[in-house]
């Protein structure tokens, strides 16, 4: 159950300071720059594995700030929530103390695609986190700007392998040495905010960049390959200028589904949560937009922006005359802000309003703040091995949009495993890794450092090919214990409830499995249930949770002495049988593939039209670079193991359909020549 108070405060002037000479000590093992979303869960962790860490971040009070929308979670997203928290990372748990609307995602589809989401309170979002890290042991707090990385010349033996050493801050205070240095300096790195036809300095508005002397090291000290992409943020609107009866309500679900494994409920109670709302945009705004192109100086820029949250002007270049979607969101409990979210845009302010009073529910709206767009600086991730570090320099690790990402979820994703690398490196131990099989933050990791990004990268369920294994509901089970025995970055509480669950679940299916009755017999007790198998078979209680219309409770209701222990666990038993038998054909499809790398691809094959799940990105890819083989599609980058899946199945069935016809026109061909040879003088 969820705690209505913040966890206890160490003392602030221990946890605290704001400048070097105040600090303690001035050797630490990790040092994380960067106070975001990557950066909070890479300092908490590397706390956590034993490292003594100094998080170095540009202004405390922003530590945890939601700087762009007050939401966690979502399709593929939540995933990636939910495999954190298993990791005993922040982020799950500050959602659900900080939540006012919970949903799920993609309720039409099986569970394994579900996404959890939730709408946040900002204030109560960054006093958790800030709470969290200053409650945590071994971790430091420090208020400055970092000039510089400290690294060492590549030894004359490995040559270009730097060994990262420890940093330098702005003020000109004597370098802080480190084992390890995390830099997670999200949309800072050289960072330039635009709106309309001005541009400043800024990764954040109001907040300055990073140093310049910062990316001058990654780029001409260290050698590293930099990019440049580009985001932005929709205006804030007052809550009280708006509308909403002319746009349609969508209330927070009846029963809100927490984030953290440790709670069973939200802090915000159903009652008390708060609605969004949706409406679409006008012809009008189209309008506005294409008045406005030759103001807007950064939607005219070639940098790459977000794919799948474009800004309204890319929305409108890319998809001319077609209505879109924009979500009214609250900002917090007490806020007097709506979040529009759809309506990230970079003209100038004015434009702005006359754009947002196109849509009728904000006909009369006023802004609180304008929307901008950031262009930063990333570092190209196939630089990186997969514990996140850099290859050639030792000890340096990179999190966040620094690798090319876009999200919050990413980002803490990134900073926790970077966190917990930089800890073991600092602390002479091997680098742990996680795979694709078992957990959508190795298949996060993957794709970057072995396929690089050319626009933001966003995490999406169906960039896993085991997404049916990997669901949100089993990622302690996939997660916790590993982290616990393998990683050390779990807390002995969380191991506990873990190894506690895992048991009863595996009792409860062992029961369930013991359950063998006769299709008869089920029939009798389950009278409403249509059985379609049709021969008089035994079933297992396994078999019959399979049953769309059976539940773990109306079993547990027939064999209540078996069953009824389990209860808790009545919809995670549900989706593990459910989902048993579709894990294991996915992982025979994938080990098919393995030995069909040589299948042909079809050169003239319209992979727009393919009747297959591919998204429009890697139709795209395969459009323009058309591989020979199954093996080529495999290595190209943007191409996701998930798509190979369907690519394969596809082009098996066709290749099964046309030799069904060759065979076909053999029997006819044989079966004429039998009648002509039938019909000659004999």
């Amino acid at each position: 159950m969820l705690s209505n108070k913040l966890p206890p405060l160490r003392s602030f002037l221990v946890q605290v300071s704001r400048g070097a000479s105040h600090l303690a000590r001035q050797q630490y093992d990790v040092i994380v720059v960067g106070g975001g979303h990557a950066g909070t869960e890479a300092a908490a962790a590397a706390a956590r594995v034993g490292a003594e860490t100094l998080l170095v971040t540009q202004k405390i009070h922003t530590i945890g700030a939601l700087s762009c929308n007050p939401s966690l979670g979502g399709v593929g997203k939540g995933q990636l929530v939910k495999e954190v928290d298993a990791l005993d990372g922040l982020c799950g748990r500050a959602g659900d103390w900080a939540g006012i609307h919970f949903s799920i995602l993609n309720r039409r589809k099986g569970p394994a695609v579900w996404g959890p989401r939730a709408q946040l309170d900002r204030q109560l979002y960054r006093e958790f986190i800030q709470s969290e890290l200053l409650s945590t042991p071994r971790l430091t707090v420090l208020e400055g700007s970092v000039e510089e990385l400290l690294v060492t010349e590549p030894d004359p033996e490995e040559p270009g392998h730097h060994r990262v050493t420890g940093i330098c801050l702005a003020n000109g205070s004597q370098p802080i040495s480190a084992s390890s240095v995390v830099l997670t300096t999200g949309t800072f790195l050289s960072g330039s905010l635009f709106m309309g036809q001005t541009s400043s300095p800024g990764g954040r508005i109001g907040e300055a960049p990073s140093s310049a002397g910062l990316s001058h090291t990654l780029r001409e000290r260290l050698g590293l390959r930099i990019g440049r992409l580009r985001t932005g943020t929709p205006p804030r609107i007052v809550k009280d200028s708006v509308d909403l009866s002319l746009a349609e309500l969508f209330p927070s679900d009846s029963r809100p589904t927490p984030f953290s494994f440790l709670n069973t409920q939200t802090r915000c109670k159903p009652e008390d949560q708060l609605p969004c709302h949706l409406t679409h945009t006008t012809p009008g705004v189209e309008r506005v937009v294409m008045e406005s192109l030759h103001l807007n100086c950064h939607i005219q820029e070639d940098t790459k922006g977000p794919r799948y949250c474009p800004s309204i002007e890319s929305r409108v270049l890319r998809f001319p005359g077609r209505q879109h979607q924009v979500w009214l969101e609250p900002e917090g409990l007490t806020s007097d802000l709506l979040y529009p979210q759809g309506l990230s845009m970079t003209m100038p302010p004015n434009e702005q309003l006359r754009l947002i009073r196109e849509i009728p529910a904000l006909h009369r709206a006023e802004i609180h703040t304008p929307g901008y767009g950031v262009q930063y600086d990333f570092v190209c991730p196939t630089q990186l091995s997969p514990a996140l570090q850099v290859k050639n320099t030792q000890g340096l690790f990179l999190a966040g949009q620094i690798n090319g990402t876009t999200g919050y979820e990413e980002a803490a994703a990134q900073g926790l495993w970077a966190g917990v690398n930089a800890a073991r490196w600092a602390l002479s131990l091997p680098a742990v890794m996680l795979s694709r099989t078992e957990s959508y933050i190795g298949v996060l990791i993957d794709d970057l450092v072995s396929r690089g990004v050319t626009e933001p990268y966003r995490m999406f369920t169906s960039r896993a090919e085991f997404r049916t294994s990997l669901r949100p509901d089993n990622a302690d089970l996939r997660l916790t214990l590993k982290g616990f025995e393998e990683v050390g970055c779990v807390s002995s509480v969380r191991y506990r409830e873990a190894v506690r669950v895992r048991d009863s679940l595996q009792d409860a299916l062992e029961a369930l499995h013991t359950l063998n009755l006769s299709t008869p017999t089920w029939r009798k007790k389950l009278p409403n249930i249509c059985i379609s198998e049709v021969k008089n078979i035994i079933l297992t209680g396994m078999r019959m949770l399979q049953y769309r219309d059976v539940s773990f409770e109306m079993l547990a209701s027939i064999f209540p002495e078996c069953l009824s222990p389990y209860m808790e666990f009545s919809q995670r038993l549900k989706i593990e049988a459910v989902y048993r038998p579709h894990c294991d054909l996915r992982r025979k499809e994938i080990e098919r593939i393995q030995k069909e790398e040589k299948m042909s691809l079809p050169q003239d094959i319209d992979y727009f039209t393919l009747p297959v799940s591919l998204s429009q990105e890697v139709r795209e890819i395969l459009d323009r670079v058309r591989p020979s083989t199954l093996g080529a599609a495999t290595r190209l980058q943007g191409i996701t193991p998930a798509a190979i899946v369907h690519l394969f199945n596809y082009i098996r069935h066709m290749e099964q359909k046309r030799r069904r016809k060759q065979s076909d026109q053999k029997e006819e061909r044989g079966e004429e020549l039998c009648a002509t040879n039938a019909s000659l003088p004999q």
